[in-house]
């Protein structure tokens, strides 16, 4: 059942949801057409047959139908294009809704109602056909509202058990680092000890290596860190990197003088970069360009990290594949609540930007 909600979707809604929202119209038209049916002692009409198609469209169905069809356009502004927006503006703009949803059904209903030559309320009547449907608008998004809290805090909840298992794991990854760290750095030491002095670059290499996993033990221990001490780690992994890619890598890091004292957190931005790396630019043979943007946009850090690789077609899926990515952008919805956003560097390539 959950492979097939996952294929049938629309805007959003799924197979069941969908069959829900139109069981739930057909109820409460059938509940309507029962109301009239019993009123009027249809029971004791041998013409009036309850299950008849024409007279339910002529007592409710047609009514129902308007009005199902005018919560689409509403539904969709407010669940989809609107969504962001807290409960309490949602809520303000249904003042506003409402009585167009009103009048709109009203007009429509009749104007339909007389063309077919179905019956409808007249005169002082016609009142109940502005009250009823007002009822149905407020209990019909009343439901609405409920659901969609619902379907947050769900969400919610799994991605507190996300962080939850992220930060375990980046506890125990710590634990493992804390055991006994001077060994790692002592081995650097004894190999860089062993190669000849000609060898000069190797022993550089070997000690810029040394540093990355100083700084990485170090991010196992603080919350954060100076956007410079941030930056002298990328730079160190880059250089690196470019040992291995030669003249096939191109870096640039654009970044205000003045920021460099700003806090954020450690290992930021080394998976993003790396991630540019290894899926991006390894594959091509003629290399690529990665570069590091960040400036003060609205008193916030604006990150933008671009690369010339090969990009990323399915974007909503890149989460569940990386172990980089997808920390990353569980670590700045808990820390920041802030978004990791995927789009296309053009003319080829990725661009992964964010706030804090």
């Amino acid at each position: 059942m959950k492979k097939s909600n996952k294929k049938f979707n629309i805007l959003g809604v799924n197979r069941k949801e969908l069959l829900l929202f139109i069981g739930f119209y057909i109820f409460f038209a059938f509940f309507y057409r029962f109301t009239l049916w019993v009123n009027r002692g249809g029971y004791d009409d041998p013409n009036d047959n309850l299950f008849n198609i024409i007279l339910f469209f002529d007592d409710a169905g047609l009514k129902y139908v308007v009005e199902f069809l005018l919560t689409i356009p509403i539904w969709y502004l407010l669940f989809r294009k609107l969504n962001y927006l807290s409960l309490q503006i949602k809520l303000l703009l249904h003042f506003i809704l409402l009585p167009i949803y009103v009048f709109s059904f009203f007009n429509i209903y009749y104007v339909v109602s007389d063309f077919i030559g179905f019956e409808h309320l007249k005169g002082k009547n016609a009142i109940w056909d502005i009250y009823l449907p007002s009822l149905f608008y407020l209990l019909q998004f009343g439901i609405m509202h409920s659901y969609n809290y619902h379907l947050e805090n769900k969400r919610k909840i799994v991605l507190e058990g996300a962080l939850r298992t992220a930060a375990l794991k980046s506890e125990l990854s710590a634990l493992k680092a804390q055991l006994n760290p001077h060994f790692l750095y002592n081995v650097f030491n004894t190999i860089s000890a062993s190669v000849p002095a000609e060898q000069e670059k190797t022993r550089n290499m070997i000690a810029e290596l040394s540093d990355l996993f100083r700084y990485q033990l170090k991010a196992s221990q603080v919350e954060k860190v100076t956007l410079r001490e941030e930056l002298a780690f990328v730079n160190k992994y880059l250089k690196l990197e470019k040992e291995r890619f030669q003249e096939r890598l191109t870096v640039n890091i654009d970044v205000d003088e003045s920021l460099l004292n700003e806090k954020v957190p450690p290992m930021l931005l080394q998976p993003l970069v790396e991630n540019s790396i290894k899926h991006g630019l390894s594959s091509l043979i003629e290399g690529g360009e990665i570069t590091i943007k960040i400036k003060e946009k609205e008193e916030k850090l604006f990150f933008e990290i671009t690369d010339t690789g090969i990009g990323i077609k399915n974007k909503e899926n890149v989460f569940n594949k990386g172990i980089g990515l997808t920390n990353t952008k569980l670590r700045l919805e808990k820390m920041y609540k802030s978004t990791l956003n995927l789009s296309d560097n053009l003319p080829r390539g990725l661009k992964v930007s964010f706030e804090l």
